[in-house]
């Protein structure tokens, strides 16, 4: 890893308290957390520095939200996401930098995509915290499609955010049933992911060093994100989380 300059860190530290923010305000808006880092550090290198970063944000946003998550989603969604993680390490182990910010990008355009085109053809949400399809056969073939996408994006770039953020909204998920499920999602994953980026080589004495001078931005990032979340009205939250998935995925795209 290349010396950072002073501009360069603060870069770094501005995006650990997105960071901080989007784990509980707004889940997805961290893809340009993702960018600074991939900007900042080359990308395979920023993957495995920005991941404890993320772990400490999941952390605050599970001891905010724990109890409104539902499980019978993420016990859906598991082991959907392992096959995407196990899919995105051999990934991990030819592609280059260009590959990576290609494909996460041009995956989450697509994604959301598809969840604005879904959320014209039924646009009722659920109940507070329900998932809208249930257990019924399409059901689990949408959680099992997003699990592996959302697996395979978060091993290969931490972008399995906004992945996860559109499943969500899709099933008709509200702000809290949406905050609680997504955060104990994120904690549960991104912890499994770390022995694969030791492996890889991701993360090392070196890029821990790093985190531990940006770790301590979360934080404001968080009390920040919990200040404001009452004061965005559904509809407002839905398109902030979808609008940071474009923004995110065209900013992968054109780094």
């Amino acid at each position: 890893m290349d010396t950072i300059t002073l501009w360069q860190l603060a870069a770094l530290a501005a995006a650990s308290t997105l960071v901080g923010f989007s784990k509980t305000a707004v889940s997805g808006a961290n893809t340009i957390s993702l960018a600074v880092f991939a900007a900042v550090l080359p990308a395979r290198e920023s993957t495995g520095v920005l991941l404890p970063i993320l772990i400490a944000g999941d952390i605050l946003a599970v001891l905010i939200y724990r109890r409104h998550a539902h499980w019978p989603t993420l016990l859906r969604l598991f082991p959907a996401v392992a096959v995407g993680v196990a899919g995105g390490t051999v990934f991990m182990m030819w592609a280059g930098d260009d590959a990576v910010r290609t494909s996460i990008g041009a995956i989450l355009l697509f994604m959301a995509g598809v969840t604005l085109w879904r959320r014209r053809e039924r646009p009722q949400p659920a109940p507070a915290g329900k998932d809208a399809d249930g257990p019924s056969r399409g059901g689990r073939l949408k959680a099992r499609s997003y699990g592996v996408l959302g697996g395979f994006t978060t091993m290969v770039a931490n972008a399995g955010g906004p992945v996860m953020s559109l499943y969500l909204l899709s099933a008709g998920f509200r702000k809290l049933g949406f905050l609680g499920t997504s955060a104990w999602f994120f904690l549960i994953v991104n912890t499994s992911k770390v022995p694969f980026s030791v492996g890889l080589g991701l993360i090392d004495a070196q890029s821990l060093l790093l985190d531990a001078a940006l770790v301590l931005f979360v934080i404001p990032g968080a009390w920040l994100g919990r200040a404001c979340v009452g004061r965005i009205n559904q509809k407002l939250f839905d398109r902030i989380v979808i609008g940071a998935t474009v923004l995110g995925g065209l900013q992968l795209l054109l780094l």
